[in-house]
């Protein structure tokens, strides 16, 4: 333990789930990159966490042999080296080897026998977790079905989990004949169950269920136990039980892990929830959703489940798992509110140890809880898209907490979406946090943002033209002076890059002396900068998406104005952020390529579009919701921010046909010099990224746009409403989950 008493540790762990699903194993680590990534180790112990817990799995060293533990050998070495106590895994959602599973005899002594391996190699271990969350993994492997060996009813259900507490008691029991003080980290995930007065019943079942894992190795299923009946009726297992009962286990170190999902709901009247699937316990049909979506939001937090256990128990606890999938600032409060609902039970007594941040480098596929090959990313406290592990908001959160037992960003001063119906909501009396200032608000960008604050929970203001002029120093000044922002948000300038060739002078004061006065001023009161640049800064010569560090070419005045204001806002102000884009796609704008060419498309008339000018095309949504993750995180110079794919006009045009089933053959392909452009364009700028790949893709986009489009209009057309169901259920949506029912 730390010698502060007041608080407790901040620990860091790798996401590291090795689950098959039919057939097919899946390992997070190689999908992460981390077996071919030096550093992984130094990264994590820079930011003054006092453990790691780092993955020695069973399946992956049955199946790479050699090669795997090379790579264990060195990464324990260096946690050795560095002086940063692990704690080994050596199952995270698995079932074994391809030899055995959840459900064979032999699973808990060829366990064993694995654990006997590890604690030979390295006797200098000490904390171990031989099985991470049985419970969960028995749920979801063999009452849900969902991972091998993918059974679905409570007989499967009880052997899975008891194999598995087992298995955990003959490790100990292996590991401790080489490691006598070697200490067991019992980890299962924090939840409890809330109901309608109808299905309490289950409700309860279930709370007494959460428990199991902990009463297992404690020794405590025994006749008269609450769910030995349960367990019980099936004669084979008894044994089991009995072997567990007469030789408790119980754990040094009690690991609860907290996720949005972990507190869930369950309410009959199903009609209350359109496109929630119905499941049921074969008795009645109901819903079971996240508490924090429900109703008056029942969830009672991470606060209350600590105290529940420690009650429970009277063991050490530590909260094992924190984390949140979503945009930047949601992540850093979910981890907020975890540290500070773990400090306050500590400070009321429980013996809560630690708090460690999850997923250290991100996770992939787990809306589909791993089921599914989508490629759907979540970072961490590291993002690695980008060539080498980007440090993020969390990661300084995680610095500020290890070493300080504080931290702060402005953008914690809002509320978490989970948080909806608490009486605590928002800020204290009086006091406002810090805005995000919008410049330009009345523009496609600035409505954007304003739009993605709002759905954050980011306090903003927003000033157009008429009410901040930013070329206008006086006026800038005058506006930061009275908003007090921690961040600034140019999205003006102007835009019309052919009334540029005739209008010099308006185009460069409102693109480069508005940004520069922004970079002054910002860099003078030590406010971050968000400006943006074009596409249009490069000219022709390119072939393959152009990248960051490419020395821009303008062949217009629009051109030449982004990259003149490139310049002078980076030599006045190193530390802004200046991310170049490319045309927008909306379906809050009716006037960009794609809303026209389909408003043309279904009045059955023909439009014409450059068959000779390859773009990448930039869904605005996206553009406003990561700039600002990357604003939060503190980035800075240049960034490209384009959706991934290269298409002309012409081919952008026929895709949005196809997805909205209009006649693809009424686009007419032309030569750009057909179409009375004044300002001359590149024949190629679309953009990539050697900083990170973090935009999604130009068809996934354009496929969302669409379906947000149609929604937009479904009041004054009802097909476009069928439409957007439609691409909805075909998995446009921005946020798909598969969520496991009982």
């Amino acid at each position: 333990m730390s010698a502060d008493v007041k608080r407790p540790e901040v620990w860091a762990g790798i996401e590291c789930t090795y689950n098959r699903v039919g057939d097919s194993y899946r390992d997070q680590l190689a999908e992460l990159g981390h077996y071919d990534r030096s550093g992984d180790i130094d990264r994590l112990a820079a930011l003054g966490v006092t453990g790691i817990r780092y993955p020695v799995l069973w399946e992956r060293h049955a199946h790479d042999g050699d090669e795997a533990w090379r790579v264990t050998d060195r990464a324990l070495a260096r946690i050795r080296e560095l002086a940063v106590p692990p704690m080994v895994a050596l199952m995270h959602h698995g079932s074994g080897p391809r030899h055995t599973s959840l459900l064979s005899p032999d699973f808990a002594p060829r366990l064993a026998r694995f654990a006997t391996a590890v604690a030979t190699r390295y006797p200098w271990l000490r904390r171990f977790v031989p099985v991470n969350e049985p419970l969960s993994t028995a749920r979801f492997a063999a009452l849900y079905g969902h991972w091998h060996p993918h059974r679905q009813d409570d007989e499967s259900f009880a052997h899975a989990l008891v194999k598995q507490a087992l298995g955990i008691q003959v490790a100990m029991h292996a590991i401790r004949r080489v490691i006598p003080d070697a200490e067991l980290v019992l980890s299962e995930d924090m939840g409890q169950t809330h109901a309608t007065p109808r299905l309490r019943y289950q409700a309860d079942f279930e709370n007494e269920r959460r428990w199991l894992t902990f009463d297992l190795l404690c020794g405590r299923v025994r006749p008269g136990h609450r769910l030995w009946s349960f367990l019980a009726r099936w004669p084979d297992i008894e044994e089991d039980l009995d072997r567990l009962a007469d030789a408790p286990c119980p754990p040094q170190l009690i690991g609860l892990n907290h996720y949005v999902t972990s507190e869930r709901w369950l309410d009959e009247r199903v009609e209350l929830y359109a496109g929630i699937p119905a499941s049921g316990n074969g008795r009645e049909a109901y819903v079971d959703i996240e508490a924090v979506r429900a109703p008056g939001n029942p969830a009672v937090g991470a606060r209350a489940l600590l105290q529940q256990a420690w009650e429970r128990y009277r063991l050490p606890l530590a909260i094992t798992e924190a984390h949140l999938a979503g945009t930047r600032e949601q992540q850093l409060r979910w981890l907020h509110r975890i540290w500070t609902a773990a400090c306050d039970a500590r400070r009321d007594g429980a013996d809560v140890r630690a708090v460690q941040a999850w997923s250290a480098f991100g996770a992939r596929d787990w809306a589909s809880l791993v089921t599914r090959r989508d490629g759907e990313y979540e970072s961490g406290l590291f993002d690695v898209r980008s060539p080498a592990p980007r440090r993020t908001a969390l990661a300084s959160m995680v610095c500020g907490l290890a070493t300080a037992g504080d931290w702060h960003h402005p953008a914690l001063d809002g509320t978490g979406w989970w948080e909806h119906g608490r009486h605590d909501d928002g800020p204290a009396p009086g006091r406002l946090p810090a805005p995000v200032l919008i410049t330009g608000a009345s523009g496609v960008l600035g409505r954007a943002i304003a739009a993605a604050c709002e759905e954050r929970g980011l306090h903003y203001v927003t000033a157009s033209r008429p009410q901040c002029d930013v070329a206008e120093p006086a006026a800038v000044d005058q506006w930061l002076s009275d908003v007090a922002p921690w961040a600034v948000v140019n999205a003006a300038g102007h835009v019309r890059v052919d009334d540029a060739e005739d209008d010099y002078a308006n185009c460069f004061r409102a693109n480069i002396d508005g940004p520069a006065a922004l970079a002054d001023a910002c860099h003078q009161r030590g406010i971050a900068l968000l400006t943006y640049s074009s596409d249009l800064v490069f000219g022709h010569g390119h072939d393959a998406p152009i990248v960051e560090s490419a020395a821009p070419s303008p062949l217009s005045a629009y051109g030449w104005s982004k990259t003149h204001a490139e310049r002078r806002v980076l030599q006045r102000m190193p530390e802004a952020m200046v991310v170049r884009t490319a045309a927008f796609i909306s379906p809050d704008d009716d006037g960009n390529f794609v809303a026209n060419v389909l408003r043309e498309l279904e009045r059955g008339d023909a439009i014409r579009a450059a068959d000779d000018l390859v773009v990448s095309p930039t869904y605005v949504r996206d553009l406003a919701h990561l700039s600002l993750d990357l604003l939060i995180d503190g980035e800075r110079g240049v960034w490209h921010l384009a959706n991934r794919g290269a298409v002309t006009w012409a081919g952008l045009a026929q895709r949005a046909a196809e997805i909205m089933g209009l006649e693809a053959s009424l686009v007419i392909p032309v030569p750009s010099r057909d179409l009375g452009y004044r300002a001359e364009r590149p024949r190629y700028s679309a953009l990539g990224s050697e900083r990170a790949t973090i935009m999604p893709t130009l068809d996934d986009a354009l496929a969302r746009c669409i379906a947000a489009r149609a929604a937009r209009h479904a009041s004054r057309r009802p097909e476009a409403a069928a439409f957007s169901a439609t691409a909805v259920a075909a998995g446009h949506s921005a946020e798909t989950e598969l969520h496991a029912h009982d």
